[in-house]
């Protein structure tokens, strides 16, 4: 039976991918304390990209110094950062996948440890991780700054060689705390109803968008679903229609394991189809969460995905768009130990990252 997900794919525009699967961004830690680009994190992309990954993007990649959220992260915040961009989107090419850098700010997840400066986001608020610091609100000049910044990193990019960039609107940070009813309590107009907590991400997109040449691919990721900071699941389809009609090249829903929204457990309707249905048939949806086999990539497709994204599965498994056409094909699972790591271009900051979880063993 032939694997949809392996069939090719094409971005209007004329972007073509070779199949439908992608590697989405991955905190690594495998950079260098400066931002640049570090060997161990290009030799784990490129080494994806090899494994047959129609479309890899960079890890979460910060677009201001103010916003880097963790040790060891990818940088695209000042010129210095392009040549070691370049060296890895040529890379990249060279193994024939769609290079894509995900542009990124912490705002409360970007700590003064790391920053040497006091967090700031849409509001003060309080949260309960760890490690966490009430933010300052932002001011009129931070949220004009920061999408000059994100203008300008998105610019950085198409001049390394990226075929597009992914603005990173979830799992909690920045452009997600103003979509988020807790942690956007402001009275202006970015703040109040959805069409202001909305504004911010919008704002960012259409200034990549601008910056960039109209070949170039501007998307954005979301998270449906952020209950600890008020970002509710029908406001999500709302922001990804808006997004849709601003000219998002894509839509890239971040489901975790998720199958149906929390918010109507009793629906039948899987997470994506729900985006799907909202958007139409036009609109590119890439899904990542819970996909480990290759049944899964085809069910993800089959409830309205155009490419999937693996995340855990293709950090144990990096030639799995390779082996997932075999009949019998069952991914290796976690935990790995630090030798299998090593074998599969897994750096050894990476390998401390993934012990957190469990996910490579002591």
């Amino acid at each position: 039976m032939a694997r949809s997900f392996l069939r090719p794919f094409e971005f209007r525009g004329g972007i073509a991918c070779r199949n439908r699967l992608a590697l989405p961004g991955l905190t690594n830690c495998q950079s260098k304390a400066d931002g640049s680009l570090g060997a161990d994190e290009l030799t784990w992309l490129t080494s994806r990209a090899r494994g047959g990954f129609g479309l890899v993007s960079t890890c979460a990649t910060y677009v201001a110094d103010h916003g880097k959220g963790f040790e060891g992260q990818l940088g695209i915040s000042n010129d210095e950062h392009v040549a070691g961009l370049t060296e890895l989107a040529a890379a990249l090419v060279a193994e024939g996948t769609i290079p894509v850098v995900q542009l990124f700010h912490g705002g409360v997840r970007a700590p003064s440890k790391i920053t040497g400066s006091r967090p700031w986001s849409a509001s003060e608020y309080d949260l309960t991780f760890k490690g966490f610091e009430r933010p300052r609100a932002a001011s009129a000049d931070d949220i004009h700054g920061l999408i000059a910044e994100f203008a300008a990193a998105a610019k950085r990019a198409s001049d390394a060689g990226f075929a597009g960039v992914e603005v990173h609107g979830a799992h909690g940070y920045l452009l997600t705390q103003f979509l988020g009813t807790v942690t956007n309590t402001r009275d202006d107009e970015w703040g109040g109803s959805l069409e202001n907590r909305a504004r911010l991400i919008r704002r960012v997109f259409a200034a990549c968008r601008e910056a960039t040449p109209p070949s170039f691919l501007v998307g954005v990721r979301i998270s449906p679903e952020v209950a600890e900071q008020g970002v509710d699941f029908d406001e999500s389809l709302e922001v990804a229609r808006w997004l849709a009609d601003d000219g998002a090249d894509f839509i890239h829903l971040s489901v975790w394991d998720a199958k149906r929204p929390t918010k109507y457990p009793d629906d039948d309707r899987h997470l994506t189809r729900w985006f799907r249905d909202a958007l139409g048939p036009d609109v590119v949806v890439i899904a990542t969460g819970g996909v480990w086999t290759a049944d899964d990539a085809d069910a993800m497709i089959a409830n309205g995905a155009d490419i999937v994204g693996l995340g855990r599965a293709a950090i144990a498994n990096p030639t799995w768009p390779k082996l997932a056409a075999e009949p019998g094909f069952e991914p290796v699972r976690p935990p790995i130990t630090p030798a299998e790591a090593a074998e599969i271009s897994i750096g050894p900051a990476f390998a401390k990252y993934l012990r957190r979880f469990r996910f490579v063993s002591d």
